[in-house]
């Protein structure tokens, strides 16, 4: 049975640099027999978290939307590769938001102690970190690094690897940049043969 990969594009241009370095990673994890489903997480009817705190005693969230289905998929998933632009020193406010929906499984782990994940598969669940940034300055990828990492520890698929590019307004075109493209492949398939 073919491991399942859950791809999250941050970005809201289903055409732009960051979509074609994550095409190429899901390209590399489906070569490796991967099956990978593809969220366009800018473009999807999701609200976000509220902070009801009902989640603290239950395993669902009182927001009813399309949330519900993807808590369960990501409950299934093997791995996750996570693609987004740095926007204000940080990742885009859709896939943000989407990520602190997760309280649900923050306080199934924190609060009650029983995380949805058992340990045992936890080892083996890995994300991969993708991401470009405009700017060509120190430091311009650790607030997109440091949410990735919560966010991975929150849902017990620890960030395993990064393919990161910086200077995209001066680049413009991640085409032209082949190194990153292979890396974005090589990654993908890389991630896809751990977890088989």
């Amino acid at each position: 049975m073919s491991k399942k990969i859950i791809a999250l594009l941050g970005s809201p241009l289903l055409d732009g640099n960051t979509a074609r370095l994550l095409d190429e990673a899901i390209r590399g994890a489906e070569e490796a027999g991967c099956e990978v489903e593809k969220l366009e997480v800018a473009h999807m009817d999701v609200l976000p978290c509220m902070e009801f705190f009902q989640c603290k005693g239950s395993e669902t969230c009182l927001i009813q939307d399309e949330m519900e289905g993807i808590f369960a998929r990501f409950r299934e998933m093997d791995g996750l590769i996570i693609a987004t632009p740095v926007m204000t020193m940080g990742i885009p406010g859709r896939l943000k938001s989407f990520m602190d929906r997760f309280q649900v499984f923050y306080m199934a782990k924190y609060h009650r102690g029983r995380s949805f994940i058992s340990p045992e598969r936890r080892k083996k669940r890995k994300m991969l970190f993708i991401s470009i940034a405009g700017m060509n300055i120190p430091n311009v990828f650790e607030g997109a690094k440091m949410t990735a990492r919560a966010f991975g520890e929150i849902i017990d698929c620890p960030y395993w690897d990064e393919v990161l590019r910086n200077d995209m307004d001066t680049i413009q075109d991640i085409t032209t940049r082949s190194e990153v493209m292979e890396a974005a492949h090589k990654k993908g398939y890389e991630l896809g043969k751990l977890l088989g």
